[in-house]
Parts: structure tokens; sequence; C-alpha cells
């Protein structure tokens, strides 16, 4: 079964830069779409950014359009989250997920549970202003 785990959350000043990973620790993910979405306390979970199985097909949500760049490797091993121009209500915990698809959603679009073959348990990204 699919794990995922991710890394690189950390805190930064407004206008900062992070680089989020998400590590396949069991089995790969090279025939799946994945994506990564985010969830700040109070708030509806908001996918931000989807990349098809092979990587040649990106979607983003408008929040995040033009300063996150979503990135995978060609084994199914690694997926990246670039965050560029970082602003406070960046401020969530992001989760990588595999989907259940090797096409990747368009975004904006509600994703379910039921979307997902596997889901990684977070990391925190904190941005100060």
């Amino acid at each position: 079964q699919l794990q995922l785990v991710e890394s690189g959350g950390g805190l930064v000043q407004a206008g900062g830069s992070l680089r989020l990973a998400c590590t396949a620790s069991r089995g790969t993910f090279s025939n799946n779409a994945m994506g990564w979405f985010r969830q700040a306390p109070g708030k509806e979970r908001e996918f931000i950014a989807t990349i098809n199985w092979s990587g040649g097909s990106t979607y983003y949500a408008d929040s995040v359009k033009g300063r996150f760049t979503i990135s995978r490797d060609g084994a199914g091993i690694t997926m990246y989250l670039r965050m560029n121009t970082l602003k406070p209500e960046d401020t969530a915990v992001y989760y990588c997920a595999a989907f259940n698809d090797y096409d990747a959603p368009r975004l904006p679009r509600i994703i379910g549970d039921g979307d997902l073959e596997a889901r990684g348990q977070g990391t925190l990204v904190t941005v100060s202003s």
C-alpha cells in the first residue's frame, strides 16, 4: 500500500520561499496523478496544485498561481512544491496526496477522500508577517 511522507515545512517570513517534498515511503506513485492540499485552522481543505502521472500537466488554485510550482520525479518516489513569495495567509498544514487516476483534476475542484489512493500526515508551514 502506498504511503506518503511530507517534509520541508517550517517558519518563514513573508516574501520568503520554501520547498516541500513528498516521498513515497512504501510503494511508488509512478502511475498516479498527485497533488498538494492545505488546511488552515477553521478553514476548509483547499487543493492548491495537481500534476498528472507524467508531469506534463499541472494545475493550480488561483490563490497560489504564479507563486507555487509543483513537480515530480520520473520514478514516482518524490514530488515537490516550490513556494515563493509566501504570504501570511499561506499558513497551513500542507498535505500531499496520490489520486486514484493518472489524470490530474483541474482546479478549482471539490476533491473528496474517495478520489485519493493515499495522503500524507502533513507538514506545517507558518508564514510570519
